[in-house]
């Protein structure tokens, strides 16, 4: 039976938690519920670390659980109605001056980007955030490349129809390569 090697697994935590945080954070937008994401996942990847094949391959097995953990969070009923800190905004004029805020820009498209279905969503942020091959981002979300792309044409096409809606005006603060797919 294979050994469990807990300073092996340390190193891979020191070394990419942030970015593992990072993608948890664009699937869940919440920072403690990312927390707790990769918590989760990370303790699914030191379970299975001693079965690993690969043990450079950590990441994208860590990527993996993170996604299907996420997207079966998303499933459950009771996912459906969390807690806000933000008040919605009464005036359509309040929100229109702070449309020029470039904090009330981002927060935009980062409502834009959580108002997709989780696999869409999901996709993009791996593909275009995470900047994966639509070959990783299809082993990331355990489906098929092909899968990938129709998760990702569906996402971006919302993602335009949103952009659409409001001129295009918010195009510059989407990643590059998403700017350039959304056109």
């Amino acid at each position: 039976m294979p050994r469990r090697d807990p300073a092996a697994f340390a190193e891979f935590v020191a070394a990419r938690s942030a970015a593992l945080h990072r993608s948890a954070y664009l699937m869940v937008g919440e920072r403690q519920l990312a927390q707790d994401l990769l918590q989760e996942a990370l303790t699914r990847t030191y379970v299975a670390w001693p079965t690993l094949r690969d043990p450079s391959k950590a990441e994208a097995y860590t990527r993996k659980v993170i996604t299907t953990t996420a997207i079966s969070w998303y499933r459950r009923k009771s996912w459906q109605e969390r807690p806000s800190d933000a008040i919605p905004e009464v005036s359509t004029e309040a929100r229109a001056d702070a449309m020029a805020d470039d904090v009330a820009r981002r927060e935009w498209v980062w409502t834009a980007l959580q108002a997709l279905p989780p696999r869409q969503r999901a996709a993009i942020v791996l593909r275009y955030y995470e900047d994966l091959t639509e070959a990783q981002t299809a082993a990331a979300l355990g489906c098929a490349v092909g899968t990938v792309k129709s998760q990702v044409h569906a996402g971006l096409a919302s993602l335009r129809k949103t952009l659409d809606a409001h001129g295009g005006e918010h195009l510059e603060l989407l990643p590059r390569d998403l700017m350039v797919v959304t056109r």
